[in-house]
């Protein structure tokens, strides 16, 4: 008897999960769906000018028509993206290890980190294209100086944000503090440290965006100040369209990261600890 029950509460596990992730996807389209055809009987119901505002339909067939050169412009912005992205990851995890690390380190690095945020990306963006040229090196660095701040903060916060019980029960079993680190404290703030690398990601995006804005002669970015100097709005539109669905796959691989790398039982665990 208990072994049919087993397997029911078994079958119904497996339902429910098959509902959840069935709905994640479906709700979403459902709502982009909606809003397309709102968008669509919006620009019929009040004669709209293509040139304000064109139909989805007219932006899908600007995409069909542009596939090619939007694929193209797709993959230089992200090289720009994951190279911005990884050199985010490569400064700011051991920065934040050395801010968990040495307390003075701490005080005298924190104020020029928020300064560093406080200061437009914009602004520095010339700037760079004055010392490094116009090639990916400068869409890179402003990426970079984007993403990187919120992986040191979450980072911090993961460390920080562990139970004592926790690290004295680790010293009672005869644990060293190293041991204690990668064994109890890092995978504790491995939650915490993913919601900063998907929001770091996001981030990126912009930051290479911004550097194709400012001195840019390709990728998505580029292609936008183009088709606003001709004041193609449909290629405008589904050039955005093309960075969307570019960020959003980024966002993905990442969460795909997470899902490897995270037990189950601790993904979303960190979701009140992303502070930036």
């Amino acid at each position: 008897m208990s072994e049919d029950v087993e397997a029911a509460v078994e079958r119904a596990r497996r339902s429910f999960e098959r509902r959840e992730k069935f709905s994640v996807v479906f709700y979403p389209l459902l709502a982009i769906l909606i809003l397309l055809v709102i968008w669509e009987l919006f620009t019929l119901a009040f004669d709209i000018p293509e040139f304000l505002l064109p139909k989805p339909t007219v932006v899908l067939q600007s995409v069909q028509q542009n596939a090619g050169l939007i694929l193209q412009e797709s993959w230089v912005t992200a090289v720009e993206i994951i190279l911005g992205y990884l050199l985010s990851i490569a400064v700011g995890i051991p920065l934040a290890l050395a801010i968990f690390m040495w307390p003075f380190f701490s005080r005298s690095i924190y104020p020029i980190l928020v300064a560093s945020q406080a200061m437009p990306k914009v602004a520095v963006a010339p700037l760079l294209i004055v010392w490094f040229g116009f090639g990916i090196l400068p869409k890179v660095l402003i990426a970079f100086l984007i993403a990187f701040f919120p992986i040191v903060i979450n980072t911090v916060m993961g460390l920080t944000q562990i139970e004592k019980e926790k690290i004295y029960l680790a010293r009672s079993m005869g644990l060293s503090a190293v041991d204690t680190f990668f064994k109890v404290r890092l995978p504790n703030a491995m939650p915490s440290i993913f919601g900063g690398l998907k929001i770091s990601i996001t981030l990126a995006v912009v930051g290479a965006v911004v550097g194709e804005f400012v001195g840019g002669n390709a990728g998505l970015g580029y292609q936008l100040i183009v088709a606003n100097g001709a004041m193609d709005t449909p290629m405008l539109f589904a050039l955005l369209f093309g960075l969307t669905f570019l960020g959003i796959g980024m966002f993905l691989l990442v969460e795909l990261a997470e899902r490897l790398i995270v037990p189950r039982h601790m993904i979303g665990a960190g979701g009140g600890k992303e502070m930036i």
